[in-house]
């Protein structure tokens, strides 16, 4: 199948498209960065530049995981998240429909779902977050931008039957977080596969499964996340006892952290579920927080990337 990878330089698009790749696909890759899986460098707000691969290369599927995100919103003004994320999508949509593409998988981001209350986690109890949840009220432009790029997804789907799925992922970047420092680094990435992270090629293999799927469900929004030990009858303990609640589930939990001179969290003030995507489209993240506690008990490397020093390819040369 002949595939248009947007995002192909970024830390996603480095590992989706060797997969791409691999499982037999035509893959082109466009970025406003150079990179090893990027044939063409330019933005998808260019409606010219878009219209011109889609005529050219004739593409089937769209994979549009190319953005501005969350930490962009120090580096550029909000007028280009809407250029970008709102604009390049509808730019792609308009495209994809017009050249007769029969699918489309937008990377959306849970970041979307979480409201000013709910990131101030001053509840009684984790709140349980699925495609249900809502009213959304995206706290930042990145979130409010992702949504509107939703919106057009879903839009395009009732007015022209494009088959399209988006995924809400959660997090996946290498780098440290950029408003949480207690606990740092990996201790803070390896206690998120608790309730809201994924691994980078989970986060791939997730995509390839939408790109497949896409045509059978024809419109879908899914939570993409490593699935979590907990259920929703768990919620006032998380936000109370969330480290006694691991404990029990992971009776060697507590051991093996401080083996290492690591801490679990006290705390969980919310869960992403993903087992719709799980029942819909047959998914699941193959790395989770067991797996974390078998690396640790090996004593091996721990099965995610951690890396301080990243830096996105497009911010590379400014």
């Amino acid at each position: 199948m002949r595939i248009l990878l947007t995002g192909a330089s970024g830390w996603l698009g480095r590992f989706l498209a060797p997969m791409l790749r691999a499982a037999g696909h035509d893959l082109h890759g466009l970025d406003i960065a150079p990179g090893a899986h990027t044939d063409t460098i330019g933005s998808v707000a260019d409606a010219a530049l878009v219209g011109h691969l889609f005529a050219a290369h004739r593409f089937e599927g769209v994979i549009h995981a190319g953005a501005l995100h969350k930490p962009d919103i120090v580096r550029y003004p909000a007028q280009a998240f809407i250029d970008v994320n709102v604009t390049g999508t509808l730019n792609l949509l308009e495209a994809a429909v017009r050249h007769g593409a029969d699918r489309f998988v937008f990377t959306s981001t849970t970041s979307l779902m979480i409201t000013r209350a709910i990131r101030a986690e001053a509840g009684d109890a984790a709140v349980w977050l699925d495609e249900t949840s809502g009213p959304l009220a995206p706290r930042n432009i990145y979130g409010v931008t992702k949504r509107s790029a939703e919106e057009l997804c879903r839009l395009w789907h009732d007015l022209h039957g494009l088959p399209v799925i988006a995924l809400r992922v959660a997090r996946f970047f290498p780098e440290d977080d950029d408003t949480h420092a207690v606990p740092a680094g990996e201790n803070l990435k390896a206690n998120e596969f608790l309730n809201r992270r994924l691994t980078v090629e989970d986060c791939a293999a997730a995509h390839i499964a939408a790109l497949e799927a896409a045509p059978r469900v024809g419109w879908g929004i899914y939570v993409v996340s490593a699935p979590p030990p907990f259920t929703n009858a768990d919620a006032a303990r998380l936000k109370t006892d969330a480290a006694g609640l691991v404990a029990e589930r992971f009776p060697d939990a507590p051991a093996l952290y401080a083996a290492r001179g690591r801490v679990l969290p006290q705390s969980i003030g919310r869960v992403y579920d993903p087992s719709a995507i799980e029942r819909d489209l047959g998914f699941r993240c193959s790395t989770d927080f067991a797996a974390v506690l078998a690396a640790l008990k090996a004593c091996g490397p721990l099965p995610f990337t951690h890396d301080p020093a990243y830096v996105p390819p497009k911010e590379l040369g400014r």
